[in-house]
């Protein structure tokens, strides 16, 4: 039977393209009425909240700069003002910044890598927690990266998506006499998304798939996939856990 998510009021950030564009569509697809937030893709922001529309669901877009707290923290209170509660968080923003080696890099760098990947997942999950109704779900998107370090030049990336692991599992044991499930995803390489497409070279990439069992890279169904499951009723039992996305790549 598909999952049904109706009733439900998700969030999604970094959801106008690749994995967030992808993650929203199919969260509306299975019922749910769907936020979504985007830092400068307006107009294809605005075209995920009309194809929502579309199917029936309600939905609501803005620009969010997820690094900054009060602004993260007034963004859910209009989700839950003008969409009526809250019930699904995903929290999607994030990115590499650039490829910098650690002995070149600069004190700025270092923080706004970590701004962008593990402090949104703070202050979305903190302003989120005062709202979440009973049985709600949170999903952080991490990367592989967390695992293994990452490609050159990643160190910092990977850093902060490793430190959404723990903060994961600290979180899901907080929320869990709430019914509430917090658990990671760890996303390998994923194709159709600006993030490869800027930071991975073609050639990078091939090699990379050469290194997958399954023969082939993922692409953003496969992480929207085991998000919507996550966030169904039937994932009820499982909390603080990370889910692999690699086509076997890697296995913890």
């Amino acid at each position: 039977m598909p999952t049904s998510l109706s009733g439900k009021v998700a969030f999604v950030t970094g959801g106008a393209i690749g994995i967030g564009r992808e993650i929203a569509l199919q969260l509306a697809r299975s019922g749910a009425d769907v936020a979504l937030s985007w830092h400068s893709h307006e107009a294809e922001g605005k075209a995920v909240v009309a194809e929502i529309e579309k199917l029936g669901r309600r939905s609501l877009g803005f620009a969010l700069d997820a690094t900054r707290s009060a602004d993260v923290t007034a963004a859910v209170r209009r989700v839950v003002d003008e969409i009526g509660g809250l019930d699904l968080l995903v929290n999607n923003s994030g990115g590499l910044l650039g490829r910098v080696e650690i002995a070149s890099m600069s004190d700025e760098h270092w923080h706004k890598v970590m701004a962008v990947n593990l402090d949104s997942t703070f202050y979305c999950c903190r302003a989120a927690a005062a709202h979440l109704r009973d049985n709600g779900r949170i999903v952080n998107v991490a990367s592989l990266a967390g695992h293994n370090g990452g490609g050159a030049g990643s160190t910092a990336y990977a850093a902060s998506k490793s430190a959404i692991f723990g903060f994961t599992r600290g979180l899901a044991k907080e929320l869990a006499p709430r019914g509430i499930t917090v658990n990671a995803l760890a996303p390998g390489l994923i194709l159709e998304t600006p993030f490869h497409e800027t930071f991975t070279p073609k050639e990078a990439q091939q090699s990379m798939i050469a290194s997958i069992p399954m023969g082939r890279p993922g692409y953003p169904p496969d992480v929207a996939s085991a998000t919507l499951w996550l966030c169904s009723r039937e994932a009820g039992w499982i909390t603080g856990e990370t889910i692999n996305i690699n086509g076997g790549q890697y296995f913890t």
